[in-house]
């Protein structure tokens, strides 16, 4: 007869192994920063100079996604922490076999005008060259793009000389916002002094005497050149209202019912869920994209210069949701809604809060390190 002895040191949990406890943090980690990079704030890296002198290229900021509300996933076969693809790979790190409806959560405050906010690009189907490609990824995978918000849905904007009106008011301009100008001089500017100026030389000519450069600069800075004796004149690089031979070409890119361009554009009344307009025959050259594609209807489409829904043509339309237009601080190097039109509710990500590191990439050891704007607040 055999007795069994109950030995408790065996009953105790074994220890695990190294390779378990290195699984079990790695798993932690990507779990905890999914969440948090979905719930609260993600990182981003500025890539170009859209948004110069407000945001710089290689700045590294945050973005808040708690203050408009959270995105619900749509696309939810997808490696964690990766956008488009494998880091370091083309290969596409989601499936799109599954998209779940888009809902948002709870926010604390709305989109509101002038604040800066990280969005899908939408793209535009009216836009009759590479760039449209909006229908190349799901909404929430779509490339981000970065500009200020300078109007919400139904709000009335236009454009005047580039100076933007919200609802017939000029809107106040970024700070550090910047323009083509160009500057004329009485002699030969050494490039060191653009450079103590902040100011972006862009090519120069010489004629009968005098010296012009065309510059990209912030106002402030075109007052302190306007201030040195050499120089005799410093005006803005202004396309006429009525100049037809720009070859910067605007949404919503027909020219029989619409003259627009970048400096001189509207007015464009944005898309506001709810509102209901006619479809004559201006609406829907400004709003058949909208309806046909971002306005979250299963069968619309337009043909024939008509718009049809369920195979039923339809002569007004109410939108289904709520639309903004984005436009870059560096004016006249971004591409913005001026050219792509307008940036659907459900494409907001979130409001760019601070920079938490900035790097100079023509900088050298110390000074490779932009260490002024270090957790500044984006304005």
């Amino acid at each position: 007869m055999s007795e069994v002895v109950e030995n408790k040191e065996l009953k105790a949990a074994k220890k695990k192994g190294p390779i378990r406890e290195w699984f079990d943090s790695v798993l932690f980690a990507v779990v905890a920063a999914t969440l948090i990079r979905w719930l609260f704030l993600e990182a981003y890296t500025i890539p170009t100079g859209s948004m110069e002198k407000t945001l710089l290229v290689n700045d590294f900021l945050f973005v808040s996604k708690v203050h408009y509300g959270t995105r619900t996933p749509k696309t939810v076969l997808q490696m964690p922490l990766t956008h488009q693809k494998i880091w370091f790979t083309e290969i596409p790190s989601y499936l799109d076999w599954v998209q779940l409806p888009n809902y948002r959560l709870p926010g604390f405050t709305h989109v509101k005008n002038g604040d800066v906010v990280v969005f899908n690009y939408p793209g535009c189907p009216e836009r009759p060259d590479e760039y449209g490609g909006f229908d190349k990824y799901p909404v929430d995978l779509r490339t981000n793009y970065i500009k200020r918000c300078v109007g919400i849905a139904g709000d009335v904007i236009t454009i005047k000389d580039s100076q933007v009106y919200i609802n017939d008011q000029p809107m106040a301009n970024p700070p550090e916002m910047q323009k083509w100008y160009t500057l004329e001089s009485n002699t030969s500017i050494n490039p060191r002094l653009f450079s103590k100026y902040d100011v972006t030389e862009r090519g120069s000519s010489q004629s009968d005497g005098k010296y012009y450069y065309a510059i990209n600069a912030t106002a402030g800075a075109v007052e302190s050149l306007k201030n040195l004796d050499f120089v005799s004149n410093v005006y803005p690089d202004i396309i006429a209202a009525d100049d037809k031979f720009t070859p910067y070409k605007t949404f919503p890119y027909n020219e029989s019912l619409f003259s627009w361009n970048r400096d001189n554009f509207g007015s464009l009344t944005i898309p506001k869920k709810g509102m209901t307009i006619k479809l004559d025959e201006k609406n829907i050259a400004l709003y058949k994209g909208v309806i046909t594609t971002f306005d979250l209807n299963k069968n619309a489409e337009y043909k024939d210069g008509k718009i049809f829904i369920d195979g039923k043509k339809v002569d007004e339309y109410t939108f289904n949701q709520n639309y903004y237009f984005m436009m870059g601080d560096n004016r006249y190097e971004s591409d913005d809604s001026r050219y792509w039109g307008y940036v659907p509710e459900d494409h907001v990500v979130g409001k760019a809060v601070f920079i938490w590191m900035s790097i100079n990439a023509d900088g050298t050891f110390l000074n490779k390190i932009r260490w002024k704007r270090l957790f500044s607040l984006i304005k």
